[in-house]
């Protein structure tokens, strides 16, 4: 996937308008036991025959780019901001199956600090709709003081679990997710994008929460997310989490200063 990210990070010569009308799919697509296992590993989910709630994301992140380096896209990847996720697993997916992954964007709007969209994923199988996401980015521009927020999500105080991230975690989860965006894997490269060194995924830091909360969750089950601060690497974070009650909450913050780096929910569906 590295042609294409790279493809994805080139200028635009008509930044700024529209959202295609582009959809791209992936027909029976198999699941890698061993890769998944990989992916479990790293996230912290335990091993068992069904998938992790979040990784069908990966296999839609090769779809992602292609719509993004598509030249009707109007904003290349990098510089991108992740703002939001939310994931809804209608049920549980089985290794042995095979998938239908379609990704399209969608809802190109004002934000407070530019413009927003979405990239709408669903995943099917045998026809059934088993897994579906809506990934939120910002491209940073003029503002609108009329746009709304994102939304709001329920207090989760640390639960005094913290976790020390090694220097390599973006290097690690690269080699799985196929995101080799260069603010995740070196302190050089990420200066060159404005932070101090390199920076977790977000999609890892909202798989490591999932991982810590799934064997609580049901089977149909919604997981929103707002990105909120980079976590730095190598670094610290601590787990928050608390039950609602229809779910969970649950945040990753700086264990000095309480800031937030994640704050999430789960919904039962």
């Amino acid at each position: 996937m590295i042609p294409v990210l790279l493809k994805a990070a080139l200028p635009k010569i008509h930044a700024g308008g529209e959202l295609p009308d582009l959809s791209l799919v992936r027909h029976d697509v198999p699941i890698d036991v061993d890769h998944a296992a990989a992916y479990a590993g790293l996230c912290g989910f335990p091993r068992k025959d069904t998938l992790p709630l979040p990784y069908p994301h990966l296999l839609a992140f090769g779809l992602h780019l292609r719509i993004m380096a598509d030249r009707s896209f109007p904003f290349p990847a990098i510089g991108t901001v992740h703002l939001e996720n939310s994931i809804t697993q209608h049920r549980p997916i089985a290794m042995t199956e095979k998938l239908q992954v379609t990704a399209r964007p969608d809802n190109l709007r004002p934000h407070a600090k530019g413009q927003a969209f979405d990239l709408l994923t669903t995943v099917h199988s045998a026809g059934e709709l088993v897994w579906e996401e809506t990934s939120t980015f910002l491209r940073r521009g003029p503002g609108s003081d009329d746009a709304t927020t994102g939304a709001t999500y329920p207090e989760a105080p640390p639960t005094g679990t913290v976790w020390k991230l090694p220097g390599d975690l973006g290097r690690r989860y690269a080699g799985i997710s196929g995101d080799h965006n260069p603010i995740h894997l070196y302190g050089l490269s990420a200066k060159a994008f404005g932070f101090p060194r390199q920076i977790a995924h977000g999609m890892w830091s909202l798989a490591r929460c999932v991982g810590a909360l799934e064997n609580r969750l049901p089977r149909q089950v919604r997981v929103d997310v707002a990105f909120k601060t980079p976590v730095l690497l190598p670094g610290s974070v601590a787990l928050g989490s608390r039950p609602t009650d229809d779910g969970y909450a649950f945040s990753l913050s700086n264990p000095k200063t309480g800031a937030p780096h994640v704050l999430g929910r789960t919904v039962r569906t």
